[in-house]
């Protein structure tokens, strides 16, 4: 387990005001990322992967089979996937968290990082069982975990570089599919 009181973890403790900042200084990192004028190349940011491991973060196209049935659905998700089967894979969807959330519970999982590199060899060793038993300290977590078919993924997966995850985290990437048919009166989460 990390230390609570490191680098990641001071990033992540912001004010509601500083989200905001945050969110703005992300965006500009990520234009700045993909235009090529950060010093760090974009294909070293989202890594184009064949398939997702657990405990690393992705991001990813996805159109999910059963859509007419969803009151919404994120279309980019970004997540940190839990388990895998013979179709598909369990994972967190982070965008299913307003960025203030979304940083906390980022800020809670790091405890699970195996290392505090914040390098390529930085992932999290978390799984269901692990979310399960710590739920109650994990806030929101519950409503962050969906599953996801192979079949309806409709790009590669985006590996983000762990040393990016702070920022990432806080980026509004999350695109809200709502379905206008579904009798359900629910709505994206924020």
């Amino acid at each position: 387990m990390i230390d609570e009181e490191n680098d990641f973890s001071s990033n992540l403790r912001r004010t509601a005001n500083e989200i905001a900042a945050a969110v703005k200084d992300a965006t500009n990192w990520l234009k700045d990322t993909i235009s090529g004028r950060n010093k760090k190349d974009a294909n070293e940011v989202f890594t184009k992967d064949a398939a997702p491991e657990i405990g690393q973060m992705y991001m990813f196209v996805y159109d999910p089979k059963y859509k007419a049935k969803l009151p919404f659905y994120d279309q980019y998700p970004l997540v940190f996937p839990l388990s895998f089967d013979k179709g598909g894979f369990l994972a967190i969807n982070l965008h299913y968290l307003p960025p203030q959330a979304r940083a906390s519970l980022m800020n809670a999982l790091m405890k699970f990082a195996n290392n505090d590199k914040y390098n390529e060899t930085t992932k999290l060793n978390i799984s269901y069982n692990i979310l399960k038993e710590y739920s109650s300290r994990l806030g929101g977590v519950e409503n962050c975990v969906k599953r996801y078919l192979f079949g309806h993924v409709r790009s590669a997966f985006h590996q983000v570089d762990p040393s990016d995850w702070a920022k990432v985290v806080v980026l509004p990437l999350q695109r809200w599919v709502v379905n206008p048919n579904r009798k359900y009166s629910g709505s994206p989460p924020y």
